[in-house]
């Protein structure tokens, strides 16, 4: 083991509690997002308060330990101003011991704040060598990248040392990483993880929460902090977890985004008019807390042009709008035309005779390309 530190305590420990987040990505730019002005901006801003909040939960509930499985900043866009804010908050939990877990986009480089800034004394940062911190009844154990890509933490290595403490990891990973794309952050095997023996995981990388998925989970995902696209439907927040003297492991999972992102369909096959199409999605019912997709399905019965659409449509919960649509074809009765188009059709129609369903998809995408080429 690389370096052990040891504190002093004066009373015996009943129980552990603990905080376990991951994945804020401090100033994120949010690009690409939404196709509306500011949401970036808007996003940033819930970052903070989001943050605040934990902090706020940690003073009220006396929690002792708040673990940061990586992931904490965007390393190219982060700025100065936001690393204080983010130490500031810590200084206002002093009692609390905080161990972050660098990973992939806010790596234990040179010219990271992790290595250039002066950290509260509350705050521990795990570096590329596998640590141990020794407390009366915990051991606290963690490691930390220091570039955009880890392949080897070298895990296998590890022995817990003393099995009648607590023994926690905290450590940014991906699980059962499969891929190649995986296996470069830092992939670990479960079943490796569950034989050396650990009380407790505090893990991140993966943005959907997973916890509490079988009894007594003990390597948990507590997902990102708050939702940062619509590939992160739902709830996003913290794990509140306590340990006891038994090793009687009890989590919770409190939600704290302020704004979800949801998707919602909406098919225009019987809508006949742009008109129309506005106040279909004018209607729609949304929450004060979502920000919201709409997906057009459909065979449409007009041209669709979404940033006209923008101009005029009157809740600015709606973010984004995708187009999925496909145009509206009579091809019978096309067919039965003497022109070039009609030919196509007649052929096209052989072809759908004995074609499978992702065939005809294919088929009529064919189509309305070739009409579009036509026009």
């Amino acid at each position: 083991m690389a370096y052990r530190y040891k504190y002093k305590e004066k009373r015996k420990r009943e129980s552990m509690k603990f905080i376990h987040i991951a994945d804020i990505h401090f100033d994120s730019p949010f690009v690409n997002l939404s196709d509306r002005e500011n949401l970036g901006d808007i996003k940033r801003l819930e970052q903070r308060s989001v943050f605040k909040k934990v902090i706020e939960y940690i003073k009220e509930n006396d929690i002792e330990f708040l673990f940061i499985a990586g992931d904490v900043y965007e390393h190219q866009y982060i700025r100065k101003s936001t690393i204080e804010y983010i130490n500031k908050l810590f200084k206002e939990i002093p009692n609390t011991k905080i161990y972050i877990s660098p990973g992939n986009h806010d790596p234990f480089i040179k010219n990271s704040y992790y290595n250039q800034f002066k950290w509260n004394d509350n705050v521990h940062i795990f570096s590329s060598k596998m640590e141990k911190i020794e407390l009366k009844d915990v051991d606290i154990y963690g490691y930390g990248f220091d570039d955009f890509y880890c392949t080897d933490c070298g895990i296998e290595n590890l022995e817990i040392e003393n099995k009648t403490k607590t023994n926690v990891l905290v450590i940014h990973s991906t699980v059962d990483g499969a891929n190649l794309e995986e296996k470069q952050y830092n992939s670990i095997s479960k079943k490796l993880l569950e034989e050396k023996g650990f009380d407790y995981v505090a893990t991140g990388h993966i943005h959907k929460l997973d916890y509490n998925t079988y009894e007594n989970q003990k390597i948990v995902y507590p997902g990102s902090l708050i939702s940062l696209g619509f590939d992160e439907l739902g709830k996003h927040g913290m794990i509140v977890g306590e340990i006891k003297e038994n090793k009687e492991l009890s989590t919770e999972f409190v939600p704290l985004s302020e704004n979800d992102f949801e998707e919602i369909e909406l098919d225009v096959t019987n809508i006949i008019s742009r008109d129309e199409l506005i106040e279909k999605i004018n209607d729609l019912e949304i929450a004060n807390n979502q920000l919201v997709k709409i997906i057009l399905i459909g065979k449409r019965n007009f041209e669709i042009d979404k940033y006209e659409l923008y101009k005029l449509l009157t809740n600015e919960r709606i973010i984004k709008v995708k187009d999925h649509t496909k145009i509206q074809y009579d091809l019978e009765k096309m067919a039965n035309t003497h022109t070039l188009k009609g030919l196509f059709v007649k052929e096209i129609l052989k072809e759908k005779e004995n074609a499978g369903e992702e065939e005809l998809e294919i088929i009529e995408k064919a189509v309305e390309i070739a009409f579009e080429s036509l026009e």
